[in-house]
């Protein structure tokens, strides 16, 4: 799965250049509370995307199919004043345009992975918005893909059944 993690992480990162950070999400944001524990800072904006569940099913011998759910979050620091006098309005609309930006680039993508063969592409399933602690407003997406695990299976020798008498 770090290879669909990599892959999407690249994409958003060559075709977004206005993001400041695209990583992994390990729990960055949460981690803006939390005293004493060190983490690379967080410059916005930022995507972070994570693989949030694998449900498996058997194919034949020891390859599987699963269909993933990954969440994509899209982090933008809200400091500027928009109420409608404010003059600033267009800072909301920049940042819807960001949103629809990143997930016209998401749907619909194949994702390229090394041992695994991608049967679908990335499909939204739902989203929300929220704002978060600092001012942080947050943009988050699920989507959702069928990716399949391709095992070798090395080949067994006979071994000669022997019938003692």
């Amino acid at each position: 799965m770090e290879n669909v993690l990599a892959d999407l992480i690249n994409l958003i990162g060559q075709n977004m250049p206005e993001i400041r950070v695209v990583d992994e999400d390990y729990g960055q944001l949460e981690n803006l509370d939390q005293d004493g524990n060190w983490m690379y800072p967080l410059a916005f904006p930022a995507v972070l995307v994570e693989e949030q569940e694998t449900a498996w099913s058997n194919m034949e011998g020891l390859n599987q199919k699963g269909d993933t759910s990954i969440r994509i979050r899209l982090l933008i620091d809200c400091y500027d004043d928009t109420h409608y006098t404010s003059g600033t309005l267009g800072k909301v609309l920049e940042r819807i345009q960001m949103v629809s930006n990143l997930h016209k680039l998401i749907q619909g993508h194949r994702v390229s992975v090394d041992n695994e063969s991608n049967d679908g592409v990335l499909i939204r399933t739902r989203s929300r918005f929220y704002t978060g602690n600092h001012g942080i407003k947050v943009y988050e997406s699920f989507y959702t893909t069928t990716i399949t695990d391709i095992i070798s299976v090395p080949e067994r020798k006979k071994i000669a059944t022997i019938r003692i008498k």
